[in-house]
């Protein structure tokens, strides 16, 4: 019976698996190698969502080409169309010879083939669910929010502030769990601050929430901006500035609690 078990906790390894066992006895999978990483062209739109990609690139400090053209938002487009005629957003990016959009899947696909273990905390540390939740909010529920009330407002500034969930309440999440912790990813600095960079930036640039609310906010916006990759980034794909910006609204909702709370 000894010798059968022997047997069966060879497996793994006899089929070229990929367990070790720890100084404890116990065992652990070993972190995947990073694949072959084919030609990576970025589509992009300055001062638009697919400015998170070459950030991310920046980050990891890995090739690619960015195609856009400068200060002309329909010249970028041109390209975009061409590619990419079911969907033409920014950002789209090819990878190798699959055309991807939404910029969540774009980063998650680039870290978990080319980049294994970076910008990404531990499988196993109580910041990896809290990494992959901003990740998904920042478009799942802070950018459709924001952008829904923005364009509302532009119609009919509110006086009271919505009984539901509202860009002042999405917002206000963010602040408070940068009150407990350095960056999104937790500990560490994440993909989830590349995420989340966007929409914070809308809701306050474009007086949707009242900015002087969210100090914490403010403070990790200085952080993210020294970031050596964020300049550089910036210098890449928004070397002129903004182009085409929207305009701010001219009055957002009252701060204070929503109707039926206390």
């Amino acid at each position: 019976m000894k010798m059968l078990f022997a047997a069966v906790a060879m497996l793994p390894l006899l089929a070229g698996g990929c367990m070790s066992v720890s100084a404890t006895g116990t065992a652990a999978s070993a972190a995947p190698a990073a694949l072959a990483m084919p030609e990576i062209t970025i589509y992009h739109l300055e001062g638009r969502r697919s400015e998170r990609i070459v950030w991310l690139m920046e980050e990891l400090g890995l090739p690619y080409t960015l195609k856009f053209k400068q200060g002309d938002l329909a010249g970028s487009m041109a390209p975009i169309r061409a590619i990419n005629p079911e969907m033409p957003v920014a950002p789209t990016v090819t990878i190798g010879s699959q055309v991807l959009v939404e910029s969540g899947a774009i980063i998650e696909t680039i870290i978990n083939r080319y980049a294994p273990g970076k910008l990404t905390p531990p499988l196993d540390s109580p910041d990896y669910p809290e990494h992959l939740k901003w990740m998904h909010y920042a478009e799942g529920s802070l950018a459709s929010r924001v952008i829904a009330d923005y364009r509302v407002w532009q119609i009919r500034p509110p006086t009271v502030r919505s009984a539901l969930v509202d860009s002042e309440q999405v917002v206000q999440y963010a602040e408070n769990y940068l009150g407990k912790h350095p960056w999104f990813g937790g500990s560490e600095f994440s993909a989830a601050d590349i995420m989340m960079v966007f929409p914070l930036n809308f809701a306050t640039a474009l007086n949707i929430v009242d900015k002087n609310q969210f100090p914490r906010i403010a403070e990790w916006r200085t952080r993210i901006e020294a970031r050596p990759a964020f300049k550089a980034a910036r210098a890449k794909a928004l070397p002129n500035g903004m182009v085409g910006n929207l305009p701010a609204l001219p009055a957002h909702a009252p701060p204070g609690p929503r109707p039926g709370q206390q």
